[in-house]
């Protein structure tokens, strides 16, 4: 199986449009060594000529004109992509598919939360049922889709942006925040690119694996309040942060994950910078940073 990274940012991507945050400084001024990112996506393909989209990107034209494998290839109108696997409902795994509304056949697969979310707003409608299959994603449910065997399980998280309702409970409900298992060749990968809090059962489900894509939002909790953009936490926007006693380094350290690669990178992020102290301590820890473009076999 061939993973391709079509994108490792978070929300926004990396420069986000308005931030002259430090790093994100660096990445307008093309600093040696700063590589931008677009917004999380991974491909998937088993076979070369089906390809599996995990999240669609507001970024996913950009990505696909990055990515050979993609291209059309056959006739008037195609395309590789046959079938695309949402995570959440959260803008930057969405907005994508309002890309993908010429008329191009391809299965939809998602929670029955976000399914209905997308069904309550008709600018979706857009991507016409005649060509768009939609099918419910069960967690803890094997699929096979186009060779690739995958599980969708819930992951600690919160609702979407969108529908925060001003409580103090935006916990995610069953199916709002999804990970994602992918087998392949007797080998395990896992795509988390959001997650709140690292459980004992998390925990027990990647011990071992070969491969974890895990949410590297935030260095810090308090990140966008010290950069001077923002006033939420990262435990108020549902992402662990990679430092400290509860964060993801401390989390995974006995896991005995094989390849640990940090994705969904908030642009504030100071592991984006290869030359900083942060980047140094993740090296050290045996984490990559991913990059768009990265390609990986299993």
């Amino acid at each position: 199986m061939r993973a391709i990274v079509l994108g490792a940012a978070a929300g926004g991507g990396f420069p986000q449009w308005n931030c002259r945050a430090p790093t994100s400084l660096r990445a307008w001024t093309a600093a040696p060594g700063i590589q931008r990112r677009t917004q999380a996506s991974l491909a998937l393909s088993a076979d070369g000529e089906h390809w599996l989209l995990v999240n669609a990107s507001p970024d996913f034209r950009q990505q696909v004109l990055a990515t050979p494998a993609l291209w059309p290839r056959h006739g008037v109108r195609h395309s590789p992509i046959a079938a695309v696997v949402l995570c959440s409902a959260e803008i930057d795994c969405i907005a994508g598919l309002l890309s993908m509304r010429e008329s191009q056949g391809f299965t939809l697969w998602a929670s029955a939360r976000v399914l209905d979310l997308l069904a309550a707003n008709p600018i979706f409608a857009a991507l016409n049922p005649g060509h768009v299959t939609r099918r419910v994603l069960v967690p803890e449910r094997r699929e096979e889709i186009f060779g690739i065997a995958l599980t969708a399980f819930d992951v600690p998280g919160k609702v979407p942006l969108y529908m925060e309702d001003g409580s103090d409970d935006m916990r995610a409900n069953d199916g709002d925040n999804l990970g994602l298992e992918i087998v392949a060749a007797r080998r395990r990968l896992y795509f988390i690119p959001g997650c709140a809090a690292l459980t004992p059962a998390l925990g027990a489900r990647l011990r071992g694996a070969d491969m974890v894509f895990f949410d590297g939002t935030l260095w810090s909790d308090d990140e966008l309040q010290r950069a001077g953009v923002g006033n939420k936490t990262g435990a108020r926007m549902g992402h662990m942060s990679i430092a400290g006693a509860a964060g993801t380094l401390a989390a995974f350290a006995d896991l005995g994950v094989r390849r640990k690669l940090f994705i969904h990178i908030n642009t504030t992020n100071p592991v984006l910078d290869p030359h900083s102290q942060q980047a140094a301590v993740v090296r050290d820890a045996d984490w990559e940073v991913a990059e768009d473009g990265m390609e990986i076999e299993l």
